[in-house]
């Protein structure tokens, strides 16, 4: 599919305040997380502890405790691959979408979208890998799984640059956002199918992506504000 370099930018007075703060504080809790895990949570001698504390697990959000951990899990992340690849998309597609729905709305619509990206993972585990009621699960890809959703409903003809190898050598071209984001949830769709139907997991909780993506495609048209989306399609050039 290639990775994702940039789109066609919205021009507005406007900083995405709240995108970049997201961005921020991913990074600085994956930071504390790893290197001082007990300036994060009192007690915590590892990052595994931290893992385990606030990271979202199936079953006690079936049996209503630890709730917080809807939100606290978004800002914990596997590795730092799995941080870079969350931000740079999240840096990418996020701004265009707070623009058009304003601060507030699109924080709510960001946390909305984690949390019902968390239920839809938890569903699918009493479903189909019971076994990992207990696994915690973290990450902000569900979240922003619903900023995909709400890219591609709000700005489907936007370009999106992106860069793939050929071999050893990078090319870059660039694709209508309704082809590329197609293209990334058709695959998520496959791999959350043959997870569930061959009760096979890989460590990646691909139905929560289905569901914060489809999330995004409802919420986000409710949300977003039809004069700055009609605005900021204007400004964007589509061929």
């Amino acid at each position: 599919m290639g990775i994702p370099v940039g789109d066609d930018n919205i021009t507005v007075r406007e900083a995405p305040i709240v995108n970049t703060t997201l961005i921020v504080l991913n990074i600085l809790v994956f930071i504390i997380a790893v290197l001082f895990p007990w300036l994060l949570l009192p007690g915590a001698r590892s990052y595994a502890d931290i893992v385990y504390s606030l990271g979202f697990i199936p079953l006690y959000f079936i049996s209503g405790e630890r709730l917080y951990a809807l939100i606290t899990s978004m800002f914990l992340h596997g590795n730092l691959i799995h941080l870079i690849g969350n931000m740079l998309f999240l840096y990418i597609f996020g701004d265009n979408i707070e623009i058009v729905m304003g601060r507030v709305r699109y924080l709510v619509f960001y946390l909305l979208s984690g949390i019902i990206a968390s239920v839809i993972h938890t569903i699918t585990v009493i479903l189909f890998d019971p076994q990992a009621l207990l696994v915690p699960a973290i990450g902000a890809s569900g979240a922003i799984s619903g900023v995909l959703g709400a890219y591609i409903v709000l700005f489907p003809w936007s370009r999106v640059r992106i860069v793939t190898m050929w071999g050893w050598i990078p090319v870059f071209m660039s694709l209508p956002a309704i082809l590329y984001i197609g293209l990334w949830f058709i695959y998520q769709l496959l791999m959350g199918l043959t997870t569930a139907i061959g009760g096979v997991s890989i460590g990646i909780a691909f139905w929560a992506h289905i569901g914060g993506f489809i999330a995004g495609l409802i919420i986000a048209p409710l949300l977003a504000d039809r004069r700055k989306v009609l605005a900021a399609r204007s400004v964007i050039e589509y061929y």
